[in-house]
């Protein structure tokens, strides 16, 4: 049995996404099989957040840069992965 303290974490993005774009930017996101999961962080904001794996990271970096020059997502950062440090 695998001892999930051990367990490693995902590496932890958020990113703003045009609002009126939203419904296109999930779709293409996750018609893309195992890349990333997605939530939405603030939907006042239109603030996502997103865990991918460390085997992931270039493929959804590229995918991103590519919808950042499309003018649909913003801001994108990588931060501390907030469940390491908050109470959920």
């Amino acid at each position: 049995m695998r001892d999930f303290t051990e367990m490693a974490y995902c590496l932890y993005f958020q990113a703003i996404v045009k609002r009126e774009k939203v419904w296109l930017f999930t779709s293409i996101l996750r018609s893309c099989e195992h890349l990333a999961f997605d939530r939405t962080l603030d939907a006042n904001k239109s603030m996502f957040e997103f865990f991918v794996t460390e085997d992931s990271q270039e493929d959804f970096l590229r995918l991103m840069h590519y919808f950042e020059k499309q003018d649909l997502v913003t801001m994108l950062q990588q931060l501390p992965n907030r469940l390491l440090y908050e109470d959920v």
